[in-house]
């Protein structure tokens, strides 16, 4: 993740709860001009073993923001700086 991007989704292939969070992440972040990523925890052990039975998992600037499903309002206030 680059500095300009504040959102991180972690994901694993097959995830159809990760393909509605990026969905919903890309919308969002579009709309408020915010980069983000996503990252695979299948490539990281230790992301694997921590965060297999919550992904998606959401983070806004450094910080868990959500798990398992991203409420678009909920995000906009975060990226606003209102959570």
């Amino acid at each position: 993740m680059s500095a300009d991007e504040r959102v991180l989704v972690l994901t694993r292939p097959g995830c159809h709860l990760c393909e509605q969070a990026v969905e919903v992440v890309s919308r969002v972040c579009a709309e408020t001009g915010t980069g983000w990523s996503t990252q695979d925890i299948t490539t990281d052990a230790e992301l694997l073993r921590r965060y297999t039975d919550e992904v998606p998992v959401t983070f806004v600037d450094g910080a868990q923001h959500d798990f398992w499903a991203v409420d678009p309002a909920r995000l906009r206030a975060a990226l606003a700086g209102s959570t």
